[in-house]
């Protein structure tokens, strides 16, 4: 039996010219040249993800020459400069995230919605109604300004009402009393408290509420308010309209009562000021609440000169002093927004005169707008109020109102 080698001792191959080696030795074979994959030092400052760069095994990456200078990282961009509006609007969001029991969302959008900054109006942008103008400063100006004067029997109230015909500038004096009194002015309709989701009104109602005692002094304008507060039913009434109308009643009372000394933060400067045209339809309740109700009637000759001459001063025109008059007395009944459509339509006399060749008469050579255009746009702008109509005004308000221009 021959014997067995074993795999180790086996003889190697000898290489010619080389003397026999005295030991079998393994070979050592040379490994075949790989390229691998070294992540590199730096690492985009964005992503976070490092570059990858191609390099033969065993070596090294290069590093950065001495002279190449290292990366440097930008500034930060400085935030630009807000204006007046933008920082009240941060402040009031400020004060807002830290009212206990505020709904975020409702919040947000009251913010988006309801708050109303810029474009402010003065007194001096209305046309006479001076009467009101006095009750309103009254009412809202002097207790807002001068809080120590007015408590007691002097409390003033949390809630007036503005009616009368449409367009007589009820909207106007509103943004007036907020921009006077330096006042939070929270312009809302029913609309804006509406929401399709159950118990999300309701909340829109109560952060309304929690946002103006926050942000007092406050005026809570309703426009329409008829559409909000009419007078509820047994019949026809929508389950969704009547808890609306109710949370608003309740957060009212709510607001009535801490100005009658049961509480003591500043939250008797809260005003809710409402306007409509048909006062003879806002619940009872309601109406209770609102211890001022101002008619505010059609604009008296004067009034309604002084309107005529403010919407021409910057219009070139060549009306005399006693066609101004003329004017007035044929304008009997006109509200203040009559006028202005009136106006509007007679300032386009000059240029329907022209026909096609108002598209190359130069604008210097068009002529002035004259009594006639007036005249001539009588004939389409007609009053929006009748006087049975009138009448109907002038009867609540001698029931439930005060009455004076």
């Amino acid at each position: 039996m021959k014997p067995v080698r074993s795999p180790i001792l086996a003889k190697q191959p000898v290489a010619r010219n080389a003397s026999p080696a005295k030991s079998p030795v393994k070979t050592t074979v040379k490994p075949k040249v790989k390229h691998t994959v070294v992540k590199s030092s730096t690492a985009s400052s964005k992503s976070g993800a490092a570059t990858a760069t191609p390099v033969r095994a065993g070596t090294r990456p290069k590093p950065r020459p001495a002279s190449q200078p290292a990366p440097v990282t930008p500034e930060p961009k400085e935030e630009p400069e807000l204006d007046e509006n933008d920082k009240w609007m941060k402040e009031a969001r400020a004060k807002v995230s830290n009212i206990k029991g505020i709904d975020p969302n409702a919040a947000e959008q009251i913010f988006n919605d309801v708050v109303v900054k810029g474009d402010p109006v003065v007194w001096d942008d209305i046309a006479g109604l001076e009467q009101a103008k006095t009750s309103l400063k009254e009412t809202v100006v002097y207790p807002f300004l001068r809080p120590d004067l007015f408590s007691g029997l002097r409390e003033p109230a949390q809630g007036m009402l503005l009616f009368g015909p449409p367009g007589t500038g009820k909207t106007m004096l509103a943004r007036a009393v907020a921009t006077e009194s330096q006042s939070t002015f929270f312009s809302i309709s029913a609309s804006s408290l509406t929401s399709k989701f159950l118990g999300e009104s309701e909340k829109l109602v109560r952060a309304l509420f929690l946002m103006a005692r926050a942000l007092a002094p406050s005026i809570i304008f309703v426009d329409e308010i008829d559409s909000l507060l009419s007078a509820r039913s047994e019949n026809g009434e929508h389950e969704t309209s009547r808890r609306i109308k109710t949370e608003f009643l309740v957060q009212w009372s709510a607001l009535q009562h801490a100005a009658a000394g049961k509480e003591h933060e500043d939250v008797t400067r809260v005003l809710v000021l409402a306007a409509t045209n048909l006062p003879w339809v806002i619940d009872e309740a309601a109406r209770r609440r609102f211890v001022r109700r101002q008619y505010i009637p059609l604009p008296e000759p004067e009034t309604r000169k002084y309107h005529l001459q403010k919407l021409l001063s910057a219009q070139k025109h060549d009306i005399s002093p006693e066609q101004f008059d003329k004017l007035v007395a044929m304008t009997d009944g006109y509200s203040g927004s009559d006028m202005t459509a009136l106006a509007k339509d007679a300032a386009m006399g000059p240029l329907r005169s022209l026909g096609e060749a108002l598209l190359t008469t130069p604008r210097d050579k068009i002529r002035p707008i004259g009594f006639e255009d007036f005249v001539a746009s009588m004939k389409t702008i007609r009053p929006s109020v009748s006087k049975e109509g009138l009448k109907v005004f002038e009867d609540w308000a001698a029931m439930y109102g005060s009455s004076g221009a």
